[in-house]
């Protein structure tokens, strides 16, 4: 769901009280743990140009196919990309700060002190793209419709998280909380909702738990065009957009249209830009990155390769066990096989040496745990001791093992011999690894990306070298999505989307109520870790909050049910030289969808070159 879980905190004037006494907060927005950067009045966002033109077209790739253009129904179908962008929320982010949001449908928000009830202040001018008015009838439906339709671990939450919600005045709404649910994270839930059109959804019955093409509108600067299904998808901007001039969209959503181009796999959509057939592509293969950029509009200047900065925190990948399975019950098992993936070898050999190895769940400087745990961090863990294991006490955090430079290490290949026989694997006559009663160790490793294979192999290699009788089955996107939604997979390579600042989606991600969401690839579920879960939103400081996910993640990494492999921790970016940015670009964001803008000259220079096909 775009936005949920977004910080808040405010600067605010406490110039009412509430009937209990608690003075009563009134922001233009908020950050769970401190101060918003921008006042009130602020003209626009510093990272901006506040006067890029508008106009043109951006393109960009997408992999696979698409059957639906309803990002929420979540359990079926595949949604087109960039299909929840044409909705938007009551609170909106920004990319200089860290858990800051601001009023976009709404022009205030009141709550007192304790946060037990909010007041969202709509604003009145706010239109659908079919040119109705967005009313407060329209959020509390949304909210209402998420409850009965949503995903069934977000639906849950939300019955416990609201105990009323209604329309006060004539242009708010009131939501009451449950004492149940957290304190932190409440108002951010609420804040990061879309919204949609009531009449819509009781004109045509559509349900939001259902794939369809048909979409109800958005108030957003963007609206669906031409969709081509599984092929393409074109967002036009909304002539009669309400929301061009409010300041937090100064300078921002300059593309006449944005276009998607599905192609088959990464080799079909990289050959397809050395074409011209889209305009914009972030690389994410080394191989291509080091090798392939030598195409005739490149030599020829058409086309502009960068490496720029990305501050975001990566996400947390890796060869991830579906823990569901019993055969990864056993830790033994799962450090073994995490010790025949050799990432220097990968890295140096297949990857040119460009990535970096992820150690921490929280690959940053603000939440990553690192040496022996002490102080806060420490006290908590004492909390939980009984529940985890006595090492993590007095030992550093796991790391990534160390690997040789050949393909395989053998002195890990000797320790995960070792691992795999105390956990009762040994090797067989045939080389395979069979138990007590000679059954031999099954892996099949599932996999749709072709641009994959030449990494994952080499590790698939490994681990028969080891005696895992493994099979890497790579399917078509849409029977991996099928598989990956019923956890229908022994190994996938998944990942963790964390944040700089955790709340109530952290248990979305780890805890055992959810652990079969998809959000939660490994199926991961640890009674230590849901304590946690429970804790962390009721952290009163960003420092506590901090020590508690530092302590999380030194508990994740030690259950090791994800292989760590890489992160790059830069953008690689290359576009037809049409395309322009501010020259200070924000620490969390890209922004090529959002404040970058388009150059007509140059445009209309690359056409009569040749550059476009």
């Amino acid at each position: 769901m775009a936005g949920v879980f977004l910080g808040l905190a405010a600067i605010w004037a406490a110039d009412d009280v509430a009937a209990d006494g608690h003075d009563i907060i009134k922001s233009h927005g908020f950050n769970e743990y401190g101060d918003l950067k921008y006042p009130a009045d602020f003209p626009h966002l510093d990272y901006v140009n506040p006067d890029a033109p508008l106009g043109g077209e951006i393109s960009i790739s997408a992999n696979g196919t698409f059957d639906s253009m309803n990002p929420y129904a979540t359990l079926s179908g595949s949604p087109g990309a960039l299909s929840s962008s044409i909705w938007e929320t009551i609170l909106t982010a920004t990319s200089d700060e860290v858990g800051s949001a601001y009023c976009l449908l709404c022009t205030s928000l009141e709550y007192p002190q304790d946060k037990s009830w909010v007041i969202y202040n709509m604003r009145d001018d706010v239109r659908f793209s079919d040119g109705t008015p967005m009313t407060v009838e329209d959020v509390i439906f949304t909210i209402e419709l998420f409850i009965e339709q949503g995903t069934p671990s977000l639906a849950a939450s939300l019955k416990v998280l609201i105990e009323d919600i209604e329309k006060v005045g004539d242009n708010a709404m009131k939501v009451t909380f449950s004492d149940e649910y957290p304190v932190r994270g409440r108002i951010g839930q609420i804040g990061g909702f879309p919204v949609m059109s009531k009449a819509w959804f009781e004109e045509t019955g559509a349900r939001l738990d259902e794939p369809s093409l048909e979409t109800s509108p958005g108030t957003g600067e963007y609206t669906v065009g031409k969709v081509d299904v599984g092929r393409s998808i074109v967002y036009e901007r909304n002539p009669d957009y309400w929301g061009k001039d409010v300041p937090i969209n100064v300078g921002r959503g300059n593309f006449d249209s944005m276009r998607i181009e599905y192609f088959a796999d990464s080799s079909a959509a990289f050959e397809a830009f050395k074409a011209g057939e889209f305009t914009f592509r972030r690389e994410n293969s080394s191989i291509n990155w080091a090798t392939a950029y030598d195409f005739p509009a490149l030599e020829r200047e058409w086309v502009v390769r960068r490496e720029l900065d990305d501050g975001t925190m990566p996400a947390a990948s890796g060869f991830t066990f579906n823990m569901n399975r019993e055969k990864f019950a056993d830790r033994r098992v799962r450090r073994a096989i995490g010790l025949l993936y050799n990432f220097t070898w990968t890295n140096e050999n297949l990857q040119y040496g460009l990535f970096q190895q992820r150690e921490s769940f929280w690959q940053n400087d603000r939440l990553k745990a690192v040496g022996v745990p002490q102080g806060r961090e420490l006290e908590i863990l004492e909390g939980l001791r009984g529940l985890i294991a006595d090492e993590i006490f007095t030992q550093e955090p796991v790391m990534p093992h160390v690997s040789g430079a050949r393909p395989i290490d053998r002195g890990n290949l000797r320790q995960a011999l070792a691992l795999m026989e105390e956990a009762g694997w040994t090797t067989s006559d045939d080389g395979l690894l069979r138990n007590a009663d000679g059954q031999t160790f099954d892996v099949e490793f599932l996999e749709t990306r072709q641009s994959f294979d030449r990494i994952i192999n080499p590790y698939i290699e490994n681990l028969k070298r080891l005696g895992v009788n493994i099979t890497y089955n790579r399917v078509d996107p849409s029977q991996y999505q099928a598989r990956r939604q019923a956890k229908n997979y022994d190994m996938i390579y998944g990942s963790y989307r964390n944040g700089l600042q955790e709340g109530t989606g952290f248990s979305q991600r780890f805890g055992c109520e959810d652990k079969e969401d998809v959000f939660n690839p490994a199926a991961y579920c640890s009674e230590a870790i849901d304590r946690l879960g429970e804790q962390i939103p009721d952290a009163e400081t960003y420092d506590e909050m901090a020590a508690m996910v530092m302590a999380a993640d030194r508990i994740l990494r030690h259950e090791y049910f994800m292989v760590p492999a890489w992160y790059l921790g830069k953008n690689w970016v290359a576009y037809f030289d049409m395309f322009e940015h501010p020259e200070n670009l924000p620490e969390f964001g890209l922004g090529h969808l959002d404040y970058w803008w388009f150059n007509q000259e140059k445009y209309d220079a690359l056409r009569a070159a040749g550059a476009f096909q």
